[in-house]
């Protein structure tokens, strides 16, 4: 075995999660050598969320059968051609097929974790919600091992926690994950233009009656975690390339991470959204590497 080569987890539900965030992170670990593992919620093979695989259904006449392949938000909104043909290739791959259950995962097995988000509650809740797995990340984050969460995964991290200290796994540190500006966004796209009849896809968790708009955001609930508000960070307009990077319009690659903004605090690194996944990929790849620098000179 190489031993430079590092075996991470990627937890993931068995339906209706990020096929970029997931796929991405996949293919960068595994060129740089690492051995990457999945998990589900009950070991069965896992499927990422069919509308972001083809963009069928988000535009608003996509519940009409004869209409829905016409594509036009949805082929803005679906994942791209990278991350499309990335998950193609993962489908193929033995470990994904044959993913372990949460029950089964020990701490002392990984030397990295890496939490992928997703939005579609249909899905989803069987990963944000699974007290197994949140008792996993807990006890991972004070190993002292590298951590990365994007997007919705965020959310996991922040529910996750620590058997030392009782409180979240993000409490003290500073983070970033799928802002409520993007959010909304992505929300009223839905409800104005897009898919009319279930405007709350992009919304995991909605407000209650009563409740401030916003408040089950991503951005809120993990803000309600952190030992300050301050904690939750997010581009700043003096940032070069801002734009690039608040729009939503830009997603980063291989080869331009002007539009991502990823946030290291540690041995903790996080990410916004799909639009970040190359960065955020690479930089947990690097905390890997290093933390496996420090362990050799130890």
């Amino acid at each position: 075995m190489n031993p430079s080569q590092k075996t991470v987890l990627i937890p993931v539900p068995n339906l209706d999660f990020d096929p970029s965030e997931v796929a991405a992170s996949w293919r960068i670990l595994s060129a740089r050598g690492h051995r990457v593992i999945f998990a589900t919620p009950d070991g069965r093979a896992a499927a990422a969320d069919p509308l972001m695989l083809s963009g069928e259904g988000l535009d608003m006449w996509g519940c009409i059968p004869l209409l829905k392949k016409l594509k036009l938000l949805g082929l803005a909104l679906r994942a791209n051609a990278a991350a499309r043909a990335d998950y193609a290739a993962l489908q193929s791959e033995r470990a994904f097929l044959a993913p372990l259950s949460y029950v089964e995962l020990r701490q002392a097995d990984y030397d990295g974790l890496l939490l992928p988000g997703g939005h579609r509650a249909r899905g989803m809740l069987a990963y944000l919600e699974s007290q197994p797995l949140q008792d996993f990340v807990g006890a991972f984050f004070d190993s002292g091992k590298p951590v990365a969460a994007i997007c919705h995964g965020v959310v996991l991290a922040a529910r996750s926690r620590s058997p030392r200290s009782g409180k979240s796994a993000l409490f003290g540190r500073k983070t970033t994950a799928l802002t409520w500006k993007l959010e909304r966004t992505a929300w009223n796209l839905m409800r104005f233009c897009g898919r009319c009849w279930d405007p709350a896809y992009y919304r995991t968790y909605v407000e209650q009656s009563g409740e401030a708009a916003g408040y089950r955001s991503v951005q809120a609930e993990v803000s309600r975690a952190l030992a300050q508000p301050g904690d939750f960070l997010d581009a700043s307009p003096a940032a070069p390339d801002f734009f690039r990077k608040s729009s939503g319009l830009f997603r980063d690659s291989g080869g331009d991470s002007r539009p991502a903004f990823v946030v290291t605090d540690g041995n903790y690194v996080s990410a916004r959204w799909p639009g970040d996944v190359h960065l955020f990929a690479k930089t947990f790849a690097d905390l890997l590497e290093a933390a496996s620098g420090r362990q050799d000179a130890g």
